[in-house]
């Protein structure tokens, strides 16, 4: 849980999505959102077998739009029949009622266990350099969210949870070096990452940069 990028409205609504599945054969259904958000949609009932990356269709009421399967829940799990989609024209959207503000995370704030968040996470697109505990080839990937205690990282194949982490990250014009765990896992979406030792110098440089990019108090 917590690896939500932005707000999402918890709401059902029937749409139709259309494209290719996994075998290459066009597909066409009517299917309920889960939540939505500015960027993005989660998707239930879904019966075609779809692989993250793929792009799709969905059409609500009179709108259309294009999007890209980021994740696909599993057969067997509780996921299953689900889709988690990312809009390719985000600033045109296709629902008609309003949403919530972009920027913080909110989810998994308030919530109870050891994934309960100290800092809101903030939008933001910087790339990262991994290298796990044992390897010594970096992996590469996109920090998506961030805040002072950890981030969310982008990559298709993601890390194992509790994976230890030597993490470059790059802000304006500073490659920052923190020390990190995995803390969870999506398969074909990322991983979440708390920061587990971070200099004071690159603790102040993340402070300035994530003042720079809300007016939130820190």
């Amino acid at each position: 849980m917590g690896q939500r990028r932005e707000p999402r409205k918890e709401i059902k609504l029937p749409v139709r999505i259309f494209g290719s599945d996994a075998s290459g054969k066009v597909f066409s259904e009517n299917v309920t959102t889960v939540n939505v958000s500015r960027e993005g949609v989660k998707l239930g009932g879904v019966q075609a077998s779809v692989k993250p990356g793929e792009i799709i269709g969905l059409t609500y009421k009179d709108k259309k739009a294009r999007f890209t399967v980021k994740w696909a829940g599993q057969p067997g799990t509780p996921g299953q029949g689900q889709l988690g989609l990312l809009s390719l024209a985000p600033e045109k959207s296709v629902w008609d009622f309003p949403l919530p503000s972009p920027g913080i995370d909110e989810f998994g704030r308030h919530s109870k266990g050891s994934e309960r968040r100290k800092h809101p996470r903030l939008k933001c697109v910087n790339s990262a350099e991994l290298r796990a505990e044992g390897q010594s080839a970096p992996i590469w990937g996109r920090a998506v969210d961030l805040s002072l205690g950890g981030c969310f990282i982008e990559m298709p194949i993601p890390l194992p949870a509790h994976t230890k982490l030597k993490i470059g990250l790059w802000i304006q014009d500073n490659k920052l070096q923190l020390n990190g765990k995995v803390v969870n896992s999506r398969p074909g979406f990322g991983v979440g990452v708390e920061f587990t030792e971070v200099a004071p110098e690159d603790a102040e440089r993340l402070k300035q940069f994530l003042k720079s990019i809300t007016r939130l108090p820190m």
